[in-house]
């Protein structure tokens, strides 16, 4: 008897639409060939077809590559843009938490804010109702 192994983790499996593509990678190949034929087509008279196709190979090249890409399960864009934010938003020398403590400190002491055990203030929402100092009502006859 025919044994097919399954694989336990169904979340990695994607549904193939047609010539074993998926629909992501179907539309990259439309978007393609927009893109390169018509270029292909109008260059080949003045470049010759060499370099037309060369061309066409140039412009096309890049969303292939974005649409076939993938690490970690993440599609190109989502990854790229992970480490966009990484490089740009992420510290470059991590800190202590201690050492981080004492520099927010500081940096509160120089913006002329208290300090990290300061009382915070609260202020006392407005419903409307007349209250007297120690918080009792006030009666409408009185």
């Amino acid at each position: 008897m025919a044994y097919v192994q399954i694989p336990k983790d169904l979340s990695n499996v994607k549904t193939k639409v047609a010539f074993n593509l998926t629909k992501r990678q179907l539309i990259g190949f439309a978007v393609a060939g927009l893109i390169g034929i018509p270029t292909y087509l109008k260059t080949r008279g003045a470049l010759g077809n060499d370099l037309a196709v060369f061309l066409m190979l140039i412009i096309t090249i890049p969303i292939f590559f974005v649409v076939f890409y993938e690490k970690d399960g993440l599609s190109c864009e989502k990854y790229l843009k992970y480490v966009y934010l990484h490089e740009k938003h992420q510290p470059k020398v991590r800190v202590s938490k201690d050492k981080f403590i004492e520099m927010r400190k500081e940096e509160q002491d120089i913006n002329g804010k208290k300090s990290g055990s300061a009382k915070k203030s609260r202020k006392k929402k407005k419903t409307g109702r007349k209250t007297t100092k120690k918080g009792k009502r006030i009666k409408k006859g009185s």
